[in-house]
């Protein structure tokens, strides 16, 4: 039995922090052999003001997240391939991202996620909380957190 995961989780926004958590799960997944699994996550709902300033009505709003989501998701998953590692399978979800990252790590029951950090300050992170303090909370496997040298 290893002791290395045989399934990872990536959990990526398309940021520079998630760009970083992508190199490091492509370097963990090709050491130990493990599946790689890419996600990210949608807003179920959308804020009002989103609305307003876009001019478009709600189910056309929602759409255009989501075609922007697929895009994150795709193009990190073309970074992957450039950079040597394979995707396993890649999923866009809708909803909290928290939430639905929790959820697919369960459903495939993962050995590791992976995410960035956009690294919140004290205060900040207190008031708001964080998806990555969310999904290290309540996930069922170790969460790896890759937070960028400062």
């Amino acid at each position: 039995m290893s002791v290395f995961p045989t399934k990872i989780l990536l959990a990526t926004d398309g940021s520079e922090d998630a760009r970083l958590a992508n190199d490091t799960a492509v370097d963990l997944a090709n050491s130990t052999g493990s599946e790689l699994h890419v996600m990210t996550v949608a807003p179920g709902a959308l804020d009002p003001a989103y609305l307003v300033e876009s001019h478009v009505n709600y189910e056309d709003a929602l759409k255009e997240v989501e075609g922007d989501s697929r895009k994150i998701l795709d193009e990190q998953a073309r970074r992957i391939e450039e950079s040597g590692g394979k995707v396993t399978k890649s999923y866009l979800r809708r909803g909290r991202r928290e939430d639905e990252i929790v959820r697919l790590g369960e459903e495939l029951e993962a050995g590791l996620i992976v995410m960035g950090s956009r690294g919140l300050g004290g205060v900040r992170r207190a008031l708001m909380g964080s998806v990555s303090d969310f999904v290290v909370r309540h996930a069922h496997c170790p969460v790896m957190v890759v937070r960028p040298r400062k």
